[in-house]
């Protein structure tokens, strides 16, 4: 059965992958994982199933393949497997747990978590990160009882485990599942110094005007080699209670029209979960901006500021320019700010991302 490492190098070998040591420096968690897995499950009377191994939880910054690593590992894994970023997985427990309440059930996770350790022995997860109450309180008590029946678990972030929640409230009730993590999963750190994603994106403009058949088709193919041009799936975010839908997510890239983000009612908060939730933002068909469509407008000066301040990459096509997109109307004048940092943005020094 060919390895992991073994794969890898073919790529190499074809082209389509540049060697990185850091990558290679964590094929061996991975290995061990896929060749425990690969051991057949034999219970009996008298005998006992094997312990599951240890899962993974690989860290580190933006764009340094964990994600790529990751989905090369799952298809190549003998067993009932499943790929799923992060935030949808959380959205299905929570909608799980809300269908067991409305039949009278009194521990709404334990039904929820049978259910997928009953039919999985790796769950892998693409961008873990906790910002969300309802996900605290509730993540250390899934992975428990996910981890219990044998089910293993790898995962990727953008932080280490002690860095989870951070400052989230009442935070003192999720170290716990901080200390399940170090105890049930090994830990590393993949601190490549190379940012592929950013290394795509080098020298390639990232705002597109006019709307035109051959920027919808560049957009297009920007899309499609961030995504390796893999079906993408909806990002379904909670806020305060509220679920905000992004059409289209996959490794930490979301696409989206001026519309889905700023011809909804959305505010603030929403826009700050999309923008811990996403690494790169495509964002398509923005209008000229004025008077007949002022609160749109405004939503797009809070969607820019909170894109800029979590220093998410923005790829854009608009109507006009920066300069011209707002040329009339109240709120042109403080537009001229949100017009500065669309500029700034589209600079290489500002794409390199934290």
């Amino acid at each position: 059965m060919e390895t992991l490492h073994e794969r890898y190098t073919r790529a190499v070998a074809e082209g389509t992958l540049t060697r990185d040591a850091a990558q290679e420096a964590v094929f061996p968690e991975f290995e061990r994982i896929r060749a425990a897995l690969a051991q057949p499950v034999r219970r009996g009377w008298f005998r006992r199933a094997p312990a599951p191994p240890r899962g993974l939880y690989l860290w580190g910054g933006v764009g340094r393949g964990k994600s790529m690593l990751m989905d090369m590992f799952v298809e190549m894994v003998p067993a009932p497997s499943r790929r799923v970023h992060f935030h949808a997985f959380m959205q299905e427990i929570h909608a799980g747990m809300h269908a067991a309440r409305q039949r009278g059930v009194e521990d709404a996770l334990a039904p929820v978590a049978k259910a997928v350790s009953d039919d999985l022995r790796l769950l892998a997860f693409d961008e873990m990160q906790i910002t969300d109450i309802t996900d605290a309180m509730i993540v250390g008590r899934l992975f428990q009882s996910l981890m219990d029946a044998g089910v293993v678990v790898v995962t990727t972030s953008n932080r280490p485990p002690d860095d989870l929640y951070k400052d989230g409230l009442n935070r003192q009730l999720f170290l716990p599942f901080i200390d399940l993590l170090k105890e049930r999963m090994v830990v590393r750190e993949m601190a490549g110094p190379t940012d592929y994603r950013q290394d795509r994106l080098a020298g390639s403009p990232s705002y597109f005007t006019p709307l035109t058949a051959e920027t919808r088709a560049r957009i297009r193919a920007l899309w499609q080699d961030l995504t390796d041009g893999q079906p993408a799936e909806p990002l379904t975010l909670t806020v305060n209670k509220r679920q905000v839908e992004i059409p289209a997510f996959r490794n930490g890239v979301a696409r989206a029209s001026f519309y889905d983000l700023c011809g909804r009612p959305l505010g603030p908060a929403d826009y700050l979960a999309l923008a811990q939730a996403a690494r790169v933002l495509v964002l398509e068909n923005v209008p000229t901006l004025g008077r007949s469509n002022f609160n749109e407008a405004k939503r797009f000066v809070t969607l820019v500021d909170a894109l800029y301040e979590g220093r998410v990459k923005l790829i854009c096509s608009a109507a006009a320019e920066p300069e011209y997109l707002y040329l009339e109307g109240e709120g042109s004048f403080e537009f001229e700010r949100t017009a500065s940092r669309l500029r700034e943005m589209q600079s290489e020094d500002w794409a390199a991302l934290d």
